[in-house]
């Protein structure tokens, strides 16, 4: 299973436009060769360089596999008919929230994890990543990472 980005290359610098000096939009993200058991997707964005441990930008789960993909910007509340969920980040909100590193702190790694599960999460309310995690344990069937990288000055 792979996840890519159009916006950048893996081990590329995110581009302004998805990040917190820009428009602070999620980049388009596609996938593929999902395994044919998986009942549905969740997605992880996080900054492990973040001064207090690893932040959490993204929480997604109960993606469909088909399609395979989001698109740039993408509204998920627009999608929750399809039972997909979005959980908190780490500023305690839902939805996405690009990259912004403290100024000076250097460049920070952001991983997007794509989870092949196999089943859909019950899950209801204002999930973490903790939680997320902790649920999806013994239903990950496979995993893929895509990872950009992003400094203030």
């Amino acid at each position: 299973m792979e996840i890519m980005s159009p916006a950048f290359k893996t081990g590329a610098r995110i581009p302004t436009k998805f990040t917190c000096e820009g428009e602070n939009v999620s980049p388009a993200l596609t996938w593929r060769d999902v395994p044919e058991e998986a009942a549905c997707l969740a997605l992880i964005v996080d900054d492990p360089d973040a001064p207090s441990g690893t932040f959490t930008h993204w929480v997604v789960y109960n993606l469909p596999t088909i399609p395979e993909s989001l698109d740039e910007g993408v509204s998920l509340s627009e999608r929750l008919s399809e039972g997909l969920r979005e959980g908190l980040n780490g500023a305690g909100q839902q939805g996405y929230m690009g990259p912004c590193p403290p100024r000076g702190h250097g460049e920070h790694r952001y991983y997007f994890r794509l989870y092949a599960l196999d089943q859909k999460l019950a899950l209801e309310g204002r999930v973490t990543r903790g939680q997320l995690l902790d649920v999806m344990e013994g239903h990950i069937i496979e995993q893929a990472m895509w990872m950009g990288l992003y400094s203030r000055s």
